[in-house]
C-alpha cells in the first residue's frame, strides 16, 4: 500500500474520481480509471485507487509508483486547475508563457498614478454581492473563467513597477473579487513585507475565508490593513446582500475582531445602499469602536451605490447623488463624532506620483499577438511592447496575429477593438 502526499495538497475520494485539493483554493479532479492506465502502462499492475485521510492511496508494493504518480500528477496540474469557489476553470499565468502583468484590470499590477499600486493576483469571489460592480462570484453569468498568477513572476514585475514608482508605496492586495482567494496570500505579503521601497500593506476582503491560523500568519507576515467588506449588521440581510444564504456574519465579525487583536488595522467599508442599509450607518460605527478598528488609519469608508455596465445592479437600489451622500456623511461625524467619515487621499498617506508611461495613445493602431482568452464573451487579451490589452468584440483565437485600434488608455488600461 503506497500513500502519496504533495505539499500544500490533500485528496479527496469522489468515487469515480479523486479530487486534489491545493493550497485551499484550487482544484483538480482525476478520474481513478485514468490513474490506474497510467500505473499499468509502467507496471503492468492494475492497482485499486482511493483517497483517504487526505492522501492518495495505491494498492501496490511497487515503492517507486509514489514518485512516478506525483509526477504524473503535478505535470497535468496546471491543465485541470479550477477555481474551489467559482468551480471556473484556472489559468494560471507564469514566467514562462511570457504574459504583461500591466494592462489588464482582472490581474496583475495598476498604477493610478499615486504611491498605491494595486496587486491582483488571482480573479474571482466566493460570494455574489448583489450590487457586485463586475458581475463576480459563484452565480456569475458572464464570468467564464479565472486567473492565478504565480507568486514570483507576480513580484517580478511589482519590482520593476516599484523601481519606477520610488519608495514609500503602499502595496494593496485587490482584485475583480476575494484576494484571499490567492493560493499564495501569505508569502506574498511576505515579500512586499521583505521589499525595500514598500511602506505599507493594505488588502481588500470581504473576510468569509479569515480563520484564526490565517489572521496569525498574515499578521505575522507583515499585514498593515485590512478593507473589510462588510455591509450588515443584520444577519438576514447581510444573506441578502451578500447573495449567500450560507454567509455567516458572526464569523466575519469575529474575524475584524481577532484582525485588531493580532495587530492589524481594520478599515469598514459598507457599501451604502439608501434605503436598505443606511439605517445602519451609527451601529457600523459602534461596532468599528468596540473593536478597536482604525488605530492607524480611519476606521470607516463608507462607499456610495454606483450601478456599473457590466455590474449586478439591484432594482431594490435608490441612487443618490455623491453631493448628498458627502452631507450625509458629514451629518453622521457632527452626530456620532466619528470623524474623518469624509475621506481624502492623505488620510491613508497616499500622494501623486508619476505614471508609468503609457505605451499607447488613445486612437493608435497596433499589431498584437493574441495570448489568452478573456473573461467574458467575445473578449481576448492580447500583448504588445509588454503590456497586455483587452480586445472586445472580437473573435480572434489564441495565437492570432492581429491588428487593433487602441479606444482607452485610463491608468495603463489598455482596451481595444479589432479592425
Amino acid at each position: 500500500m503506497i500513500e502519496v502526499k504533495l505539499p500544500h495538497t490533500y485528496f479527496e475520494d469522489l468515487g469515480e474520481s479523486v479530487r486534489l485539493i491545493w493550497r485551499d483554493t484550487l482544484y483538480a479532479e482525476f478520474e481513478k480509471s485514468e490513474l490506474i492506465q497510467v500505473i499499468k502502462r509502467k507496471y503492468r499492475v492494475k492497482p485499486e485507487v482511493t483517497a483517504r485521510d487526505g492522501a492518495l492511496i495505491i494498492d501496490t508494493d511497487y515503492s517507486d509508483v509514489e514518485k512516478y504518480i506525483a509526477i504524473y500528477i503535478q505535470n497535468n496540474l496546471g491543465a485541470l486547475l479550477r477555481n474551489r469557489y467559482t468551480n471556473r476553470k484556472v489559468l494560471y499565468i507564469h514566467e514562462g508563457m511570457d504574459v504583461p502583468l500591466l494592462g489588464y484590470n482582472a490581474f496583475g499590477l495598476i498604477d493610478r498614478g499615486t504611491n498605491l499600486i494595486q496587486i491582483r493576483g488571482v480573479s474571482g469571489c466566493n460570494l455574489s454581492c448583489i450590487f457586485c460592480s463586475v458581475d463576480e462570484g459563484p452565480y456569475s453569468r458572464t464570468r467564464k473563467l479565472d486567473y492565478v498568477v504565480d507568486i514570483d513572476y507576480l513580484i517580478k514585475w511589482f519590482d520593476d513597477v516599484a523601481q519606477i514608482k520610488g519608495k514609500g508605496l503602499e502595496a494593496h492586495l485587490d482584485g475583480q473579487g476575494e484576494p484571499l482567494l490567492y493560493p499564495f496570500r501569505v508569502e506574498l505579503v511576505q515579500a512586499l513585507r521583505e521589499h525595500p521601497n514598500v511602506r505599507v500593506i493594505s488588502m481588500q476582503s470581504n473576510g468569509t475565508l479569515l480563520n484564526d491560523r490565517l489572521v496569525e500568519e498574515l499578521a505575522e507576515a507583515g499585514l498593515d490593513r485590512v478593507n473589510l467588506s462588510l455591509h450588515s449588521l443584520d444577519p438576514e440581510k447581510a444573506k441578502m446582500l451578500m447573495g449567500r444564504k450560507d454567509y455567516d456574519l458572526q464569523h466575519v465579525l469575529d474575524m475584524a475582531e481577532a484582525l485588531v487583536n493580532a495587530g492589524v488595522d481594520v478599515l469598514i467599508a459598507p457599501v451604502i445602499i439608501f434605503g436598505i442599509n443606511d439605517n445602519e450607518a451609527e451601529a457600523f460605527i459602534e461596532f468599528a469602536r468596540r473593536i478597536g478598528a482604525g488605530k492607524r488609519w480611519p476606521a470607516l469608508g463608507f462607499q456610495n451605490y454606483i450601478p456599473y455596465k457590466f455590474g449586478r445592479n439591484p432594482t431594490i437600489a435608490k441612487l443618490v447623488p455623491f453631493k448628498k451622500f458627502y452631507e450625509w456623511l458629514r451629518e453622521l461625524e457632527q452626530k456620532t463624532g466619528m470623524k474623518p467619515l469624509v475621506l481624502k487621499p492623505h488620510h491613508f498617506g497616499m500622494e501623486k506620483r508619476e505614471f508609468i508611461p503609457l505605451a499607447f495613445r488613445p486612437g493608435e493602431v497596433v499589431r498584437a499577438e493574441v495570448v489568452l482568452p478573456g473573461r467574458i464573451q467575445g473578449e481576448m487579451l492580447a500583448k504588445a511592447r509588454n503590456r497586455l490589452i483587452e480586445v472586445i468584440n472580437t473573435d480572434a483565437e489564441v495565437g492570432d496575429r492581429i491588428k487593433i485600434k487602441i479606444v482607452r488608455t485610463r491608468h495603463g488600461i489598455y482596451i481595444a477593438t479589432p479592425i
